[in-house]
């Protein structure tokens, strides 16, 4: 298959991908997991890696089904673009810079504003960590607005296509991240997002919530005071647990949440703002 056909029907390239994917999975439950390497929270558990799965497909059916109205929205934009930028391997890496800075604050507001966590949430409630979490993904994204946050990439001048391809590729090198059958990536470590940095990303620890944001490079990180090195043991998962394997509920909790609070009778204007673009509870107000 032609690089030219991937970048024009980009949402192909996760699909491509996926074989590689079910081999790391394979790998890591036949040489960590079933061997005894890994520690409990490495486990295939049957419920949760079918809901992971499920999840996968729902968000896999919600991009394509918003994803016509998205390009649009890109192709239109970028009649408006700033510069005409000629797509090169140099360009292209300048892209993917570009696009992983953008990554950092859409990640970044998805923890920090709970409209964004609402959809995000569904990611950290899972208290394993292995490939399959990388999966666990929420069909909310689209709706919740993940989208916007590339809009400056194609106001500049990029090409709409260049610009879904480089964030899908982004989440596609992600997958290796979400596990603890790697260590780290050693010296690499201090440039790019890694197993570790990522683990503690999925923390529910006090030191590690909010914590480690970056897509392929940790140096937004590093730079922005959000970098925390993992040190304890990590406990995964988010601190109100989702304790089911039923997909739906996985994605609609925390949005059922923030209705009650948006929708209760005696709540006043500021209260229901608040309720959507403030940062979600961690327990730590407590």
């Amino acid at each position: 298959m032609k690089m030219d056909f991937i970048v024009e029907h980009p949402d192909y390239l996760l699909l491509l991908l996926g074989p590689l994917f079910v081999t790391c999975m394979v790998l890591e439950w036949l040489l960590g997991v079933r061997a005894g390497k890994l520690p409990a929270t490495a486990t295939y558990q049957p419920r949760e890696t079918l809901c992971n799965f499920i999840l996968a497909g729902m968000h896999q059916a919600s991009e394509v089904l918003f994803g016509l109205m998205v390009i649009n929205v890109y192709i239109w934009l970028f009649d408006w673009r700033l510069f005409d930028i000629k797509m090169s391997v140099s360009m292209f890496l300048v892209l993917l810079l570009a696009q992983d800075f953008c990554y950092y604050w859409f990640h970044r507001a998805s923890h920090r504003i709970r409209w964004f966590w609402a959809a995000h949430s569904t990611h950290h409630s899972s208290e394993s960590m292995n490939f399959s979490t990388a999966f666990r993904q929420s069909l909310m994204y689209p709706v919740a607005g993940m989208w916007l946050f590339w809009l400056p990439l194609v106001i500049v001048g990029f090409p709409p296509n260049w610009v879904i391809f480089a964030v899908l590729l982004s989440l596609g090198l992600q997958f290796i991240i979400h596990t603890q059958w790697i260590r780290s990536f050693g010296i690499f470590d201090w440039v790019f997002n890694s197993p570790s940095h990522h683990r503690v990303h999925h923390g529910r620890n006090p030191q590690y919530i909010d914590k480690n944001y970056g897509g392929v490079l940790i140096i937004w990180d590093r730079l922005f005071g959000t970098f925390e090195p993992e040190v304890e043991t990590v406990d995964y998962g988010i601190t109100t647990p989702i304790d089911s394997g039923n997909p739906l509920t996985s994605t609609f909790t925390e949005w059922q949440s923030m209705w009650r609070e948006v929708s209760a009778s005696n709540a006043s204007l500021r209260e229901r703002l608040h309720a959507v673009i403030a940062p979600p509870k961690t327990g730590n107000e407590k």
